[in-house]
């Protein structure tokens, strides 16, 4: 897949460059049409008023409107090829795991210390399993995404949106063409998005007054127009048509400040949002299958129309409500002998009452489909890895498991059983070897398979499960826990959780050196404490340990499977790994060599 990504960018990247090339052509043009046409201009004011050169000049700028419709369509291709060539430099970014140039993968505002996975596993934060996904195309997106990352889904959910990624991943062009949509709506702030939700979902502008301001306007202008043709046709001498313009005219005045205000909140807001309208329109407009994205398709739509024909609606009653702005000098006789403001207020007021209540929804459906989306990437990106089987038993079973935010070069496979229930997986080894990472690496593959996405193996099988790990502990000088503490805490929410009750999900806990901050007698006595909790409460996983002895103690020596990573030395005293998973329990150490590798002498006497 690299290979085609680079292809696809150095395409998008000659096209942007053709259109460039194109508008600096258009842009020298266009000045100089417009010195030709106003000097042309200043020399027929300037001398005799020739028709021909007041023909010519009217012509030059006329040409020179065209040049700058031309150039704006010019400027619009080439930044649309630069949102492609940037969504294959990102897609680029996450095969390779470079990491400096994928945008942030920051976490949503939740309380990540107290989550039971997300810190230990690197969810968010650089080098994360957030980061890696995205970007996502829009911010509503990567919150649906972390919100999926964070929480498991029900198994029918889970097959709803694998469904959904096996058919989006087989959409190349259609995934590249939102990410680069998602590039050129970047602009969009949410507090303004959330202002023009505030107006969408509120009451109308008067409220129950309403429907009475719409009957007196109505009365009015049809009173001006039908008295002031009566005038104008020599029916009547009185000029009766200036009693309801000036009644209108005092009428505009009185409530100019929340019709404007109005105005503004949804001018403003929908500034913001119109740049989702593409995105909505490339939504609506694919052919989908799968039947969770043809639901999202159905709720990008209000009153029979889909959402782009609905913004394409707000945005003329927009355009219609700048004319006091746009064409200041024209709004007050317009407003004095129609109202217009006032029957601008009533047609927002209607698309509000039509479509105000469905924009929240639009947005929640297309953060699903950007969310569906960044899961068929990964898809599409490692079709070696696999969409795992939900079911019920209450066994992790892997076939050549691997970390997924290792690069492909690097990362080293193992197939990996966790469970049945009243059994744990014991894994030992010297250190360095991989016995942290492989805890990770179960942990990020059990996230993404309950999230809906593909997992890093050749095969998996899981039963629905609420993980928790004890693996990154650290110490807070804000709380005052010292690590021994920090870890205590930690441990204790895990052995909660298995006691609490599961509604037909498993436990599924991943420890790392329990406890290693304290000795070792009394991390002995914890280690087998924390096994029979999680053992009487049905709950499956794998610790690892440096201490071989506590393989050989109850519940450890009747409950535990045990396997173990080593490493070899070669003729230089060179140590390597290679992170092979191994039946049995670990029969070497490295502490001392280590420290000599880095040139601390130590005496084993």
């Amino acid at each position: 897949m690299g290979r085609a990504y680079v292809a696809r960018g150095v395409a998008h990247a000659a096209r942007r460059d053709t259109e460039l090339r194109r508008s600096s052509r258009i842009s020298r043009a266009r000045l100089a049409i417009f010195l030709a046409a106003a000097g042309l201009l200043v020399w027929t004011v300037a001398g005799h008023a020739d028709p021909l050169r007041l023909g010519g000049a009217a012509a030059l700028f006329v040409i020179f409107g065209v040049l700058v419709f031309w150039h704006a369509r010019v400027e619009s291709r080439a930044a649309w090829h630069e949102a492609l060539r940037m969504a294959t430099v990102h897609a680029l970014a996450r095969i390779e795991r470079r990491w400096n140039d994928l945008p942030p993968g920051d976490a949503p505002a939740v309380d990540l210390p107290h989550h039971p996975y997300a810190l230990d596993i690197d969810i968010f934060g650089r080098a994360s399993l957030f980061q890696w996904l995205g970007p996502a195309a829009t911010p509503f997106g990567g919150l649906r995404l972390a919100g999926w990352l964070l929480a498991p889904a029900a198994p029918p959910e889970i097959r709803a949106r694998q469904l959904a990624v096996e058919e989006l991943s087989a959409k190349d062009d259609w995934r590249e063409q939102l990410a680069a949509h998602g590039v050129l709506a970047a602009g969009a702030r949410q507090r303004e998005i959330d202002a023009f939700l505030a107006w969408a979902e509120g009451p109308p502008a008067f409220g129950a007054r309403a429907s009475r301001l719409r009957i007196l306007t109505i009365l009015l202008t049809a009173a001006i127009w039908l008295l002031l043709g009566l005038f104008l046709a020599g029916v009547t001498d009185a000029a009766l048509w200036l009693i309801p313009l000036v009644l209108g005219v005092v009428l505009s005045f009185a409530l100019e400040s929340p019709i404007q205000k109005t105005f503004d909140r949804a001018g403003t807001g929908q500034q913001a949002l119109t740049r989702y309208a593409a995105l909505f329109e490339h939504a609506t407009g694919a052919p989908f299958e799968a039947p969770p994205l043809r639901q999202v398709q159905a709720r990008l739509s209000a009153g029979g129309a889909a959402a782009p024909a609905c913004m394409q609606r707000l945005n003329r009653i927009i355009g219609f409500a700048q004319l006091r702005h746009s064409a200041a000098l024209l709004h007050f006789p317009i407003q004095a002998f129609t109202l217009w403001d006032f029957h601008v207020l009533f047609a927002l007021d209607a698309w509000r009452r039509v479509a105000g209540a469905r924009v929240r929804g639009w947005l929640e459906a297309m953060a699903e489909l950007d969310a569906l989306s960044a899961l068929a990437a990964a898809r599409r990106d490692n079709p070696e890895w696999c969409l795992p089987t939900i079911d019920e038993q209450p066994v992790f079973a892997a076939a050549a498991l691997g970390h997924p935010l290792i690069a492909p070069d690097r990362r080293v496979s193992n197939d990996v059983e966790l469970g049945p229930t009243g059994t744990v997986l014991l894994v030992t080894g010297s250190n360095m070897s991989g016995k942290s990472t492989l805890l990770r690496a179960i942990g990020l593959n059990s996230v993404l398979a309950q999230a809906g996405g593909c997992v890093c193996a050749t095969r998996l099988r899981m039963p629905p499960c609420d993980l928790q790990t004890s693996i990154r502990v650290q110490d807070s000088l804000e709380l005052g826990l010292s690590y021994f503490m920090a870890a205590l805490a930690r441990l204790k929410g895990v052995v909660d959780a298995a006691e609490r009750p599961r509604y037909e999900r498993v436990l599924l806990y991943l420890l790392d050196e329990i406890l290693q901050g304290t000795n070792s007698a009394e991390r002995g006595i914890a280690v087998r404490a924390v096994t029979r909790h999680l053992l009487d409460a049905g709950a499956i996983g794998a610790m690892t340990t440096h201490d071989l002895n506590l393989a050989g103690e109850e519940p450890l020596r009747s409950h535990a499977r045990l396997v173990h990573f080593t490493e070899t030395v070669d003729e230089q005293d060179a140590m390597r790994f290679d992170y092979r998973l191994r039946d049995g329990i670990a029969t070497s150490r490295n502490a001392l060599r280590l420290m000599q590798m880095i040139g601390i002498q130590v005496s084993e006497s």
